[in-house]
């Protein structure tokens, strides 16, 4: 296909001239210029390709041999999947995953929204009040996981104290229950919502000021105006962080490594620290590999399902 244009010069003169097919070759600076693109991410590229991709495949296919690391892989075909299905402590893992996942994931989001709305405030000191609040994001997490063996400790730590001054006894939140366990874990997680609250409040931001004006001139209450414009113009980030929250559920491990070791009675045995035992306390990496295929797949229906349901709620325009 042959494209014109037409020009006109001084003298008022149109001319015709043709216009090159994008069918054609590249043109030397349009080489010139991929060339460069390319080289400019290539780190990304070679570190995708590394670090990414090259592990997906290589877990695939080790998932159907049995490999200790040490010998040479023998084939097996599905034995390792057909395994999984039958391992009741595979399933074990799963459920605690999921219930971690079911709590920390929402409560997340509604104390990371909740930053956000405190990082908005138009105050003077709102740059401290951001630093402060952003501040446990930071810290490692085997460094939180620490602090809280100490903060609930059933002798000295800080929460059994505070319960006991009230008149409550003191409990052992870590080994005396599954369920307090976990739910130790999930309280620990809500240190990290500084990270998502900078998306919420990138988000905040983003939101036109005139139609909160527009709403209080129609009488708009403060709960109003937060459910019908800042909820539904911020549905973008939250589905940003609910995908990133998914994917960090999913991959609970060092929390339970550190503070209950999988206890008590495997009740916080999360899917990535069995993978763990099996990979490097049993020396069955072609298990390991099996489990871990099954998360990646899990991982990705579920994004897939997540952004599936958003297009019914995500408003990426105002207009919308």
């Amino acid at each position: 296909m042959t494209l014109t244009a037409t020009t006109q010069d001084a003298t008022g003169t149109t001319a015709v001239r043709q216009a090159p097919s994008r069918r054609g070759t590249w043109s030397p600076r349009e080489k010139a210029n991929l060339t460069k693109g390319l080289l400019f991410i290539s780190p990304w590229i070679l570190g995708t390709l590394a670090f990414v991709v090259f592990p997906i495949f290589y877990s695939a296919i080790i998932s159907l041999t049995k490999y200790s690391g040490m010998q040479s892989p023998q084939w097996q075909g599905l034995a390792n999947y057909t395994r999984m299905f039958q391992d009741p402590l595979a399933w074990t893992s799963i459920f605690n995953t999921l219930f971690y996942s079911g709590w920390a994931v929402p409560v997340g989001l509604v104390v990371s929204l909740l930053l956000a709305l405190a990082m908005n405030r138009n105050v003077r000191e709102v740059a401290a009040y951001r630093t402060i609040l952003y501040l446990p994001s930071l810290a490692p997490v085997f460094a939180l996981s620490f602090i809280f063996l100490v903060l609930v400790n059933p002798g000295t730590g800080i929460v059994n104290q505070v319960i006991t001054l009230f008149g409550g006894q003191e409990r052992d939140f870590l080994t005396g229950n599954a369920t307090s366990a976990k739910l130790v874990i999930v309280a620990m997680a809500q240190l990290g919502a500084g990270n998502a609250a900078l998306i919420f409040l990138a988000g905040l931001n983003n939101i036109p000021r005139t139609l909160y004006e527009a709403a209080r001139i129609d009488g708009a209450s403060a709960a109003q105006s937060f459910f019908r414009i800042t909820m539904p113009l911020l549905t973008p980030s939250i589905l940003f962080n609910l995908i990133t929250g998914i994917s960090a559920g999913l991959q609970v491990f060092t929390q339970a490594y550190i503070m209950t070791n999988g206890g008590p009675n495997n009740g916080t045995m999360f899917y990535m620290l069995y993978l763990y035992r099996n990979a490097f306390s049993y020396a069955d990496l072609g298990y390991a590999s099996a489990l871990a295929v099954v998360l990646f797949l899990v991982g990705v229906v579920l994004a897939l399902l997540v952004y599936q349901v958003s297009r019914r709620f995500v408003n990426y325009e105002v207009a919308s």
